[in-house]
């Protein structure tokens, strides 16, 4: 007997990122190969007719795992009993905006999402955060969440994790399968750290492969931090196919248990581990344990370039949720 599907629901579902996620997720991409799906597109009221476009398309598509499909701008129905949640959708950064205003207006926007899935999603929902800022968007939809669980609420920074493996496996000549451990920590933002010291390549400390501290340190960090800038520069638009791939990568870890080593790069609720403010989405090395079970990687010896890193980092979260105080 087949599994009963599960409902997935994908917020900015006729944006760019929406439509390179909801075809791997009709492809059992998400959740596997044996795992019926009713995808549940959200946006707003005049990117419906695109996303019936969309939906004609999987159908189209013949995914032998698509068992439904549901198209809406109500909240009550797009959020009506999903078990998975990918918050997509989020207001960009204007040409003169400040960060602090950004926050503001999508902290509106993802009050109201974190209302409606603490409302009629399912009481064991899982959310992943991709509209940016999304930690601190996270934060905001997180606090809303009374019948839900906090700690099901994340963000992601996996786009980040694998734009790093990448940038190491090209540096060395290595496959990006040889890179293991790599977890990024923080912001997903240009104060996020790609924490290399506690990585691998085929085994081997990261540093002893490259074999150029100043290559880490410097240009290797930088590329990563801001690589979504750089992309916008070579296409005139951000980050969309990686963006989906890496939602992809996060769910599907969470859900499955597999990742690329011990552990895997998630912006989950700090308890307080490793000094950072409890309640903050922070990210951090990340253990799924069991299916949809993780936990916060802890006793690593983080160096004194590292502590600077992390606290900077930290720093930028603190300022952020200082600046929402009022949507907590």
């Amino acid at each position: 007997m087949s599994k009963p599907p599960l409902r997935v629901a994908v917020t900015g579902a006729a944006g760019q990122i929406g439509y390179s996620l909801l075809f791997r997720i009709a492809n059992g991409d998400l959740l596997g190969p044996d795992q019926p799906v009713i995808l549940h597109l959200i946006d707003l009221e005049p990117a419906l007719g695109a996303a019936r476009g969309v939906v004609m398309e999987l159908e189209d598509c013949a995914f032998p795992l698509l068992a439904g499909t549901v198209v809406a701008a109500d909240l009550e129905v797009g959020f009506g009993d999903v078990d998975v949640a990918l918050l997509v959708g989020a207001k960009p950064r204007g040409p003169g905006m400040e960060r602090a205003d950004l926050l503001k207006d999508n902290g509106k926007i993802f009050i109201g999402q974190g209302d409606a899935i603490d409302r009629y999603a399912r009481e064991d929902v899982k959310v992943c955060v991709v509209g940016n800022p999304c930690n601190t968007n996270c934060l905001i939809a997180a606090s809303r969440a009374k019948r839900t669980n906090a700690a099901n609420y994340t963000a992601m920074t996996r786009l980040d994790q694998n734009r790093a493996m990448a940038q190491l496996a090209a540096r060395t000549g290595k496959p990006v399968s040889s890179v293991k451990d790599l977890a990024i920590w923080g912001n997903h933002s240009p104060t996020m750290y790609p924490n290399w010291f506690e990585a691998t390549i085929e085994g081997q400390p990261v540093a002893e492969v490259v074999q150029d501290d100043a290559w880490l340190e410097g240009p290797f960090m930088s590329r990563v931090q801001k690589r979504g800038a750089e992309i916008i520069d070579a296409r005139g638009k951000s980050s969309a196919a990686s963006a989906a791939s890496a939602a992809i990568d996060h769910i599907h870890s969470w859900a499955t248990g597999k990742m690329t080593g011990a552990y895997v790069s998630m912006a989950v609720p700090s308890k307080g581990e490793y000094g950072v403010p409890a309640g903050l989405i922070f990210s951090y090395p990340i253990r799924i344990t069991a299916p949809w079970t993780y936990e916060i990687v802890e006793g690593q010896e983080l160096n004194a370039f590292s502590q600077a890193a992390i606290a900077k980092t930290t720093a930028e979260l603190v300022a952020e949720r200082d600046a929402v105080a009022e949507m907590l």
